[in-house]
């Protein structure tokens, strides 16, 4: 691990190869799990504002669970995040005719209705941020249904940190990316010159 700004940051960032695979996962982060995506309290805030934007594109059992619970809920943890349809996959999901997840936010976003692109904690999935008092800590989540795009980076040769480059910068901004790359070629230069 290694700290940059205010976060420690795990070596796996690093050393891990990613790429998500959609034709093979089919977008099973928004479904599996046993809570909703983590979201912020300002993202809350957004969800609400923005949802009759985003309506349009949810299903009707979205749609239907949104109005019953709410645009965002907090968990058995106290955690903000998404609502769960039945337990299952968020409340924001879609499904394609190919049976591929995908998120209405996201869609609401790229017909330009809605501003915000989707909960930074999904744009940034597989990496997890976890507050604590001074700092952040940056970590790689291993989960069994991304088995498919560790071996989708490995195969294109994929650093995580480079994959996830457009969320690690809108969750913690160019200079802070910056830092990450230098360590990175600091490490490669290192391993050169001692192998």
């Amino acid at each position: 691990m290694f700290a940059i700004q205010n976060t420690i940051v795990s070596q796996e960032l690093l050393s891990k190869k990613f790429v998500c695979d959609l034709a093979a996962c089919k977008g099973a982060c928004c479904v599996a799990g046993d809570s909703g995506a983590p979201l912020s309290v300002k993202e809350a805030l957004v969800l609400e504002e923005i949802y009759e934007d985003v309506k349009p594109f949810m299903n009707e059992k979205g749609i239907k669970t949104v109005e019953e619970l709410g645009t965002s809920v907090t968990d058995k943890d106290g955690d903000l995040g998404t609502p769960l349809v039945a337990g299952r996959e968020c409340a924001y999901t879609v499904f394609e005719a190919d049976g591929k997840a995908s998120c209405a936010i996201e869609k609401a976003w790229l017909a330009g209705k809605v501003e915000f692109q989707k909960p930074v904690s999904c744009h940034l999935y597989p990496v997890r941020v976890t507050e604590y008092e001074g700092f952040d800590a940056v970590n790689f989540h291993e989960w069994d249904i991304c088995k498919p795009a560790c071996n989708c980076g490995e195969k294109l040769d994929v650093q995580v940190f480079k994959f996830l480059k457009t969320p690690l910068i809108r969750k913690f901004g160019e200079d802070w990316y910056k830092e990450l790359n230098e360590i990175d070629n600091a490490l490669k230069n290192e391993f050169r010159t001692t192998a």
